[in-house]
């Protein structure tokens, strides 16, 4: 799937709910969002049964991490929802970025938490990648996915770093 095929379709949803926030558009999509306490190392999965959209998300991270999650997951819901069936679609690894999918739905959720004015403001007063994703809450690899999607979409945003496909691997909290 290319880069404006994402962007138009997190636009086109955020235009038609008049939101953002995973949260509220998990809720007035319908998708039934369950907190699982005993999740150790499970992020978040979403999965589609019965014509039911389930995300189960770990409560157990900080809030920006769980809209961050709550966001990818949103992404496979609205990406990949065929691939859901069976044992859906487990994020151990956010932003973990070898398939595909992984790849979209990390695009997906950058373009959902992070508007594009506030980030071109941010990198033209000069702040850096780490210091842009923490004024934004969220981690720096998705600013990263964010700013290299823009890139990709012509708009011409310099940050020289490259995202850590990997980084979910390491967060704990």
């Amino acid at each position: 799937m290319d880069p404006s095929t994402v962007y138009r379709q997190v636009q086109a949803l955020i235009r038609h709910w008049g939101t953002s926030d995973p949260v509220r558009l998990a809720a007035d999509m319908g998708i039934r969002v369950y907190d699982c306490p005993d999740f150790r190392d499970l992020l978040g999965m979403y999965t589609y049964r019965w014509k039911h959209r389930i995300v189960l998300m770990n409560p157990n991270v900080s809030e920006d991490l769980y809209r961050m999650v709550l966001a990818h997951e949103l992404g496979h819901d609205q990406l990949h929802r065929q691939l859901a069936g069976g044992e859906g679609l487990q994020e151990f690894q956010l932003f973990w970025m070898a398939g595909r999918t992984e790849y979209e739905a990390n695009a997906f959720a950058a373009h959902l938490l992070i508007d594009d004015g506030e980030l071109t403001e941010l990198v033209r007063e000069g702040y850096d990648a780490e210091a842009a994703a923490s004024m934004l809450c969220v981690d720096v690899n998705l600013l990263l996915i964010k700013v290299q999607q823009m890139q990709k979409l012509g708009v011409p945003l310099k940050l020289p770093y490259a995202p850590d496909g990997a980084f979910f691997r390491n967060v704990r909290e």
